[in-house]
């Protein structure tokens, strides 16, 4: 496989390659192993052995000599360091210990086939930084959270390390395999490509606990199948070269650059494509020192593989384009970038194009990253065509390849603003789920882009012929009459004053069409939800609902719309079109005028559930989820509900609705069921200002926020800032800000200042082909198989992330957390301005 037979004829057997596997462990007379080296404990129970499987089993892949279940590299010196209780429970500091040792025992190359969302847990992040600085090769499992996108795990996600997506033996994408994009950068910038590779990791042999052979299918597969390649690369290197050559960056330069490329997915899904051994072979022969850019090339004629970018060409006056990408310095752990990147075009045409980069003045370890900013100058507002030309590094082979496709500007009616910049996801906060009838992923933590959770949807709009652009700064940032309709979905900020005044006046005065997808948002179910933690303790509950229903009702109140406080759940249809309402709000405010639909749905809410009432049809209390108004020049659209439009956990889609009311906002088209005179308001719906949702004053906001205490200025992916086009007054200082509801606070300590303690995280596996299992269910943490092991193992799906069980029941995660000022001090790889 891979062409390690080959290798093997050549006599290169992977020897003295020291290899630690932090994993379950592994029992010492294994007979499928030759050459266990040392096995270590760092957790609390008194044995050595592997009572689980999974540890042997990664082994095996790597290492094991039985024919039936012949690993790839047998002579592999083993190192089992045993991470994991027979309870699949574990401790950031016991990985921290083990880290240690492995980095005073020289290990080579070090196998992880865990992995968790919680990119925040500096203890573990910075460690790995350490272990990859050491010189050691990192292997990580991307995750078993596909098919879905923005669920890349920790540690793979990182750029120092290589993390390892699954394919078939068909070369398909395994279902199971975590995707792109990595979601650190969210939402002021773009995320990397990840995975790196893809390996076969669907019915993959391996060694069982103590005899015999058995398959499994996993990232935690695929992981060890690169580990083990990896080994045998570094056994054909000869050991006085090996310090000189072979490092992480080198390494990952080998894979990335000899593997193939699959046919069918997308960068995001297959990294550089399948493994591939003879041809990393080839390159490591020959190979010198040397930086390289990840992906070196970005072609719009390429898809799918370039998607999404080949789905949407550029064009004048659009938001700039963000395209991250990782240089690998093959030259040393330490490197510095001494002049700007430059753009050079292969014709006049190139002039068009204006590209801004950001990258970090010093790569460090082994990796950085440069993101390109892109824009079609105002002169190629009628332009059509291709722009081709080379982005280079100074004094370095670092080449980045563009292929781009431009047309003309687009009709405003056909342009969507999508607002990113209100987005808050875990791990900043303890954001709970949008439908609470999934038990199983009880965190909002897929980054709400439009290229992760919401990729079906973008594809959707290109495919109705919307071009769909990301904001990632305030509403003050962008020119309100280049745009049909500003999109805002499942939000959880809060909203600066500006904003607020200039949204009002864009709709009324300039013609924006706005469209809001709300969530749902009800003090009683977050109390309900609120547990104590016995790794930070501390009490802990979600900082909003799944939407901040308060904010938006500040946003949407000069147009007269509000909504309420409801959790509502039911099956409805309209015009023939079946639709699953999933724990949306209702609307409680909307003037008379417009437009509303209400339909019979249950109130699932903790303060509605003690009546448990099924509205019917007949019932004046039917709640209202829809409504739509013309106001001024412009036209609103609200519903109570976005998973409909989030692939996440979608029951079934409305993106027929989406659109309807995209044909109202940016067009003035009117579809006669949704404008009915059966559904016209001709009073207005009102409640009384005390009635309406209220802010949580037990919660600490301007922990998580990028509006309370914060100054509104434009970020980078903004057109206002960045080129000196046009604006608002952007820069606002000075204030500390408290909107209402909101009583004063210490900016540097928040309410809940006592998960500053140091507990050791508790992580464990949770999951079985996606299912929760209820009798495993106390702790979550992070084996990426998808078989049942020996002892029902469970797939996990987190890890670093201590867990508890509130008094309703509901599983709740969170990670360990650090002062937000010394987290912005030393995590500056999020966004544009550092990767990590």
């Amino acid at each position: 496989m891979f062409g390690a037979d080959v290798l093997w004829k050549k006599g290169y057997t992977g020897a003295k390659v020291k290899m630690a596997i932090f994993d379950t462990g592994i029992r010492a007379d294994h007979p499928h192993f030759r050459n266990i080296k040392e096995r270590t404990n760092w957790t609390n129970e008194d044995t050595l052995n592997d009572n689980l499987g999974h540890g042997t089993f990664v082994a095996g892949v790597i290492a094991g000599q039985n024919s039936e279940c012949l690993g790839f590299a047998s002579d592999t010196e083993i190192y089992a360091f045993r991470v994991f209780t027979d309870n699949q429970v574990s401790y950031t500091s016991w990985f921290l210990d083990a880290f240690n040792y492995a980095i005073a025992t020289d290990m080579d190359v070090l196998n992880l086939s865990i992995g968790g969302p919680d990119y925040l847990d500096l203890p573990f992040v910075e460690k790995v930084w350490e272990i990859t600085a050491s010189n050691i090769i990192m292997v990580s499992a991307i995750g078993n959270d596909g098919p879905l996108y923005g669920t890349l795990n920790n540690p793979a996600d990182q750029s120092d390390v290589i993390g390892v997506g699954g394919i078939d033996y068909d070369d398909h994408i395994a279902s199971f395999s975590s995707r792109g994009m990595s979601t650190w950068e969210i939402p002021h910038g773009y995320g990397r490509v990840k995975p790196d590779v893809v390996a076969y990791g669907r019915e993959i042999m391996g060694s069982k606990i103590s005899t015999g052979c058995k398959s499994l299918s996993g990232t935690s597969v695929a992981s060890p199948v690169v580990a083990g390649i990896v080994c045998l690369l570094v056994s054909v290197i000869p050991e006085a070269s090996r310090k000189h050559l072979l490092n992480p960056a080198s390494m990952k330069q080998a894979l990335v650059e000899g593997a193939a490329k699959l046919s069918g997915p997308n960068m995001y899904e297959q990294g550089a494509g399948r493994v591939d051994l003879l041809e990393s072979y080839e390159i490591l022969k020959s190979y010198q020192p040397r930086a390289s850019i990840f992906p070196s090339i970005l072609d719009y004629n390429d898809c799918p593989y370039s998607w999404p970018f080949c789905r949407q060409p550029l064009y004048a006056g659009a938001m700039p384009v963000i395209f991250n990408t990782t240089i690998l310095n093959g030259m040393g752990v330490i490197g510095y970038i001494e002049s700007p990147p430059t753009w050079h075009s292969a014709n006049e045409d190139g002039n068009l194009l204006s590209i801004h980069f950001k990258y970090p003045n010093v790569i460090w370890p082994w990796t950085g990253y440069l993101a390109l900013h892109m824009q079609i100058k105002e002169e190629g507002a009628q332009f059509t065509g291709e722009i081709e030309g080379n982005v280079t590094v100074k004094k370095s082979t670092c080449t980045l390849q563009l292929k781009l496709k431009v047309i003309p500007t687009p009709p405003r009616a056909k342009r969507i603003l999508w607002d990113q910049f209100h987005s808050i996801k875990y791990p900043p906060g303890y954001i709970p789920r949008d439908s609470l009838d999934v038990r199983n992923d009880i965190l909002d933590w897929h980054g709400d882009h439009l290229h992760t959770n919401f990729h079906i949807m973008f594809n959707m709009l290109r495919d109705a012929g919307y071009y769909i652009e990301t904001l990632g700064s305030p509403l003050t940032c962008f020119d309100a009459q280049q745009y049909g309709t500003l999109l805002m979905v499942d939000l959880e900020d809060e909203y600066f004053p500006e904003e607020i005044e200039k949204l009002r006046y864009d709709v009324i005065n300039t013609g924006l069409g706005l469209i809001v997808f709300a969530e749902w948002y009800n003090v009683d179910t977050m109390v309900k939800m609120r547990f104590f933690d016995d790794n930070t303790r501390s009490w802990w509950t979600p900082v909003t609902g799944g939407a901040n229903i308060p904010a938006l009702n500040n946003l949407l109140a000069s147009f007269g719309i509000a909504f309420g406080d409801k959790i509502l759940n039911g099956d409805f249809s309209i015009d023939g079109e079946q639709s699953r309402y999933a724990s949306g709000t209702n609307i409680v405010r909307f003037p008379a005028g417009g437009f509303m639909h209400s339909f019979p749905l249950l109130d699932s809410s903790e303060s509605g559930a003690t009546q448990n009432l099924l509205l019917t049809g007949s019932s004046k209390e039917d709640p209202a989820v829809l409504g739509l108004l013309a106001i001024g020049d412009g036209r609103v659209g609200v519903y109570g509900d976005s998973n409909c439009l989030d692939s996440s956990h979608m029951v079934t889609n409305c993106y027929w609705l989406l659109k309807k009311m995209l044909d109202f906002t940016s067009s003035n088209i009117k579809d006669p069921v949704l404008f009915s005179k059966f559904s016209k308001r001709y009073s207005p719906v009102t409640i009384d200002e005390k009635q309406l949702p209220s802010r949580r004053t037990d919660v600490n906001f301007s922990t998580y926020s990028s509006v309370i205490g914060k100054e509104l200025i434009c970020q980078g992916d903004s057109r206002f800032e960045v080129w000196g086009t046009k604006g608002y007054n952007l820069h606002v200082r000075g204030r500390n800000r408290r909107l209402p509801g909101y009583r004063g606070v210490d900016l540097g300590r928040g309410l809940n200042s006592t998960v500053e303690n140091t507990r050791p995280t508790r992580y464990r596996s949770a999951r079985e082909e996606g299912e929760l299992s209820s009798s495993k269910s106390k702790y979550l943490g992070g084996l990426f198989n998808r078989d049942e092991i020996d002892v029902s193992f469970l797939v996990a799906t987190r890890w670093i992330v201590p867990a508890g069980v509130a008094a309703s029941g509901v599983l709740v995660i969170l990670s360990i957390w650090r002062v937000r000022q010394k987290r912005r001090r030393r995590r500056r790889a999020s966004g544009s301005n550092r990767v990590a």
